[in-house]
């Protein structure tokens, strides 16, 4: 972020999407906590802060009457805290563009904080709609883009805005930076050998990924849901286990492009299996080809647990993207956990890891290991296409 914020109203679409209890209570800050670097560095060099961001999806959860639940989707929720962080009032404007928050950015002085309502109760944002981007450019002098778990949309507030200021006048947060820096170090130069984790639930959600992994990784670890499509692929017996069918013929596919490539791709080779999708459920440890009828895994076995570690622990750099099981249960978390304990134990070996956004973050959060990796990630589905090799529109648009 190399430019001088003295005297300018700096424009900066931060990810402020953070959960909220019953009562409208932040539960958890962390995207908020990861956006002040960049923030207190344009107040503490004499800028004024315009900030935008979206919280939920609004549009998509209406009320009854078709209008929006602005009570449960409001940024004003987020003031406050924002102004304890920041320890400087912060201003709210009702909506993110006419003339309410072109106003009140005009009057804005340096060293003071605006806060915009929430971009996605318009539905020009997710639209990437022009007007609205130039409404929301009017409202500073210079962009800034620190909302990597936004990346990969083509929105208003993401790319659409950058597009009405010059190269001099658009920049990448710390934050932003921070993310592409080191996806770039375990996709561009990595040390090796590289070993890469992939879980949840769908091949096809992961599809692109595990292609791309398998060229360059040298060992891929497949747990999870997923995993069930190979077995059957390849004529196990899964039960009631999840499976795409339609996509058995793919991760035939990726098994034999592994063997070409010289990868190692490694597969649960026993599962804990459960009579029922529930914490309470009856489990039995099985081969993870023989599965019975009326039974479903539901996480990794032992054995699986430690030949996965006895891999992470060889690696010198790590990416891990999903949980290896059902691991909201804490009866079916054991895989899933002692995953994240192997890649912190590799961490601390001098191994670089980097955590790809989504449920791995809540794995690693949940065992307390947040500061025992080297990079938790703030965008899942945007880490997760930057790591398939797409072109991200809102990295685009602050490049362009």
């Amino acid at each position: 972020m190399n430019f001088d914020p003295k005297g300018k109203k700096v424009l900066v679409r931060v990810d402020f999407n953070v959960p909220l209890d019953e009562a409208f209570n932040i539960t958890d800050d962390t995207r908020i906590r990861r956006a002040l670097p960049t923030l207190r560095h344009i107040l503490n060099g004499g800028g004024a802060l315009i900030i935008m961001s979206h919280l939920g999806r609004p549009l998509k959860k209406l009320k009854d009457d078709g209008s929006i639940d602005t009570k449960s989707f409001t940024l004003r929720h987020i003031a406050p805290h924002l102004s304890d962080l920041l320890k400087v009032p912060v201003k709210f404007a009702s909506s993110c563009i006419g003339d309410e928050a072109e106003r009140m950015s005009d009057q804005l002085k340096a060293g003071e904080v605006l806060l915009l309502e929430n971009t996605r109760f318009h539905k020009g944002e997710t639209k990437g709609d022009e007007e609205m981007s130039r409404q929301l450019a009017r409202l500073g002098d210079h962009y800034v883009n620190d909302a990597f778990g936004t990346a990969h949309r083509a929105h208003a507030s993401t790319a659409g805005v950058a597009q009405f200021f010059g190269s001099g006048s658009k920049s990448f947060g710390f934050l932003m930076q921070a993310e592409i820096e080191n996806a770039n170090k375990v996709l561009l130069t990595p040390q090796r050998p590289v070993v890469a984790i992939t879980g949840g639930a769908k091949v096809s959600d992961k599809l692109l990924l595990l292609e791309k992994l398998i060229d360059f990784a040298d060992t891929v670890i497949v747990g999870g849901g997923m995993a069930y499509t190979f077995f059957k692929a390849q004529g196990g017996q899964i039960g009631d286990s999840i499976c795409e069918e339609d996509k058995m013929e793919l991760a035939l596919g990726l098994l034999e492009k592994a063997k070409f490539k010289n990868t190692a791709l490694l597969l649960p080779s026993d599962n804990v299996a459960a009579d029922d999708f529930a914490n309470e459920a009856n489990q039995k440890i099985v081969d993870s080809m023989q599965i019975p009828d009326n039974w479903q895994g539901l996480d990794i076995g032992p054995q699986s647990i430690e030949e996965f570690s006895e891999a992470i622990r060889s690696a010198k750099t790590i990416i891990w993207n999903g949980p290896m099981g059902v691991f909201e249960f804490d009866r079916f978390a054991k895989g899933t956990n002692a995953i994240a304990q192997a890649v912190a134990d590799a961490t601390a070996n001098g191994a670089f890891s980097l955590i790809g956004g989504g449920d791995s973050v809540a794995a690693i959060k949940k065992n307390g290991l947040d500061d025992a990796v080297s990079f938790v990630s703030t965008g899942g589905g945007a880490m997760l296409e930057y790591l398939e090799g797409k072109k991200l529109p809102g990295i685009k648009a602050i490049r362009d």
